[in-house]
């Protein structure tokens, strides 16, 4: 097992001779995603209002917007094993009008018990990135698949897209009433504009894609697509992207609520501010797949890891200073901390820009180790990844409950980026030794002078 480099210097990527639909299923794909990206995570907003409506604790908030991220977890690897053998056309097409439907009828929700249950259906939305991946990996040639694929997650975008849209709308249109007074406007008309640009999307994607789509799995057995599924090394994948792309959703659900909480702000600053950690943990996939490229997925990986831990620990820190009682009854405060709004926000953009380098290079690895099983293994690492996003959100909520520290949310990140880099670097230097004995010999008993 080798360091995935190439010696290309990769641009953007042209649609391969023979494939001129390519360009159509990159762009068409990536807005599709966007869309139902936004449609996923729109909860991290409209969980605001419903909670003060409905008189929500805490914890039943974090699992509206839980179960979301669960079915947009769940069916990722079934999903990638269906695009490569039916066609990325057919199945992402299905999931638009799939995650529509329920989204219409989030709006005439009246109860907890209804809009979970619609929560978990609006999910569906989230398996269109393992679909979309395999989509795209079988149109464009390899040489610029990690920017390919870097273009298209850049998708998660969408994640901001409630973030600005949906505090004004719903403070614009609260207590007003639409379509001949059977939908409320407020948080409830969010979700029906939603479903109505889903629609026009199935019909934008079905109608400008190839209909001579590619299906590389198309006449492999069941058994054939799972067998890369039981090498470690696909498991190792699946973690790394739960720090990268679980942590990222889990955040960026989470942060509304916390700034609202801990800062004092409105929610439409929240959804703002949350936009700001958004956007670079997207639009720069793009860039982390041209990394993975040019200097190879692993390096980049390990300043990923360095650049999340830096952040983590300083967001972790709780406010406050130690208090010291002295003999003569005195007492004196030292090492003060406290972390106010700006530093904050510094501090998430360059958590979110080190998540968006990071979900890149993940998927790089996969067309490269798994050419022929990138449904199947792109579904199982985007599964896995957001199950992460489904675990975090209760495990932040239940952690700061019994902590008393909001900043707990970033102890529990923290813990699971150190995992992840740990493991990589393990599995790196018992590859070194497996390979290059002598070198690594060399290297572990190498002085600080002679290492100069």
């Amino acid at each position: 097992m080798t360091a995935s480099t190439t010696g290309v210097r990769p641009g953007p990527p042209p649609a391969p001779a023979g494939h001129p639909g390519a360009g159509r299923v990159l762009w068409l794909s990536t807005t599709a995603f966007t869309l139902m990206f936004a449609a996923w995570l729109m909860f991290g907003i409209l969980g605001v209002p419903i909670q003060k409506e409905l008189g929500l604790s805490d914890t039943e908030l974090a699992w509206i917007s839980a179960v979301a991220v669960l079915n947009g977890s769940l069916w990722r690897l079934p999903a990638g094993m269906l695009t490569d053998r039916i066609g990325g056309r057919k199945v992402m097409t299905s999931l638009l009008v799939l995650t529509a439907i329920p989204a219409w009828f989030v709006a005439q929700a009246e109860s907890y018990g209804a809009i979970l249950a619609l929560a978990f259906l609006v999910g569906f939305a989230g398996n269109s990135f393992s679909s979309g991946i395999a989509w795209n990996a079988a149109w464009q040639p390899r040489e610029h698949q990690g920017f390919a694929l870097g273009l298209f997650g850049a998708g998660n975008v969408g994640a901001s897209v409630t973030k600005f849209i949906g505090p004004p709308l719903i403070a614009g249109t609260a207590g007003a009433m639409y379509l001949g007074g059977t939908l409320e406007g407020g948080w409830r008309l969010v979700p029906v504009i939603y479903a109505g640009l889903l629609l026009v999307m199935a019909a934008a994607l079905w109608f400008g894609t190839p209909s001579d789509d590619k299906m590389p799995g198309r006449s492999s057995t069941l058994s054939a697509q799972l067998a890369p599924l039981r090498q470690i090394r696909v498991w190792r994948f699946s973690l790394y992207y739960v720090a990268f792309f679980g942590a990222y959703v889990a955040l960026a659900a989470w942060l509304p609520k916390y700034y609202v909480d801990n800062f004092g702000v409105t929610l439409t600053v929240a959804g703002l501010l949350t936009a700001l950690y958004i956007f670079p943990a997207s639009l720069l996939r793009p860039l982390g797949g041209w990394f993975s490229d040019r200097w190879g997925a692993r390096r980049v990986m390990y300043w990923v890891f360095g650049v999340m831990l830096g952040a983590s620990a300083l967001l972790m820190m709780p406010n406050g200073h130690i208090v010291i009682d002295h003999a003569d009854g005195r007492e004196t405060s030292h090492l003060a901390y406290s972390l106010g709004i700006v530093p904050f926000t510094i501090l998430l953009v360059i958590l979110g820009s080190a998540m968006g380098v990071g979900k890149a290079a993940v998927y790089k690895h996969i067309p490269e180790y798994f050419p022929e099983n990138v449904g199947s293994v792109g579904g199982l690492v985007g599964m896995l990844g957001g199950l992460g996003g489904f675990f975090l959100p209760p495990l932040f909520a239940y952690t700061k409950a019994w902590s008393g520290f909001p900043t707990s949310t970033f102890f529990v990140l923290f813990l699971l980026i150190a995992a992840c880099a740990l493991w990589m670097h393990w599995t790196v230097l018992r590859m070194l030794h497996g390979e290059s004995p002598e070198l690594a010999r060399q290297l572990e008993t190498t002085t600080p002078t002679a290492a100069r």
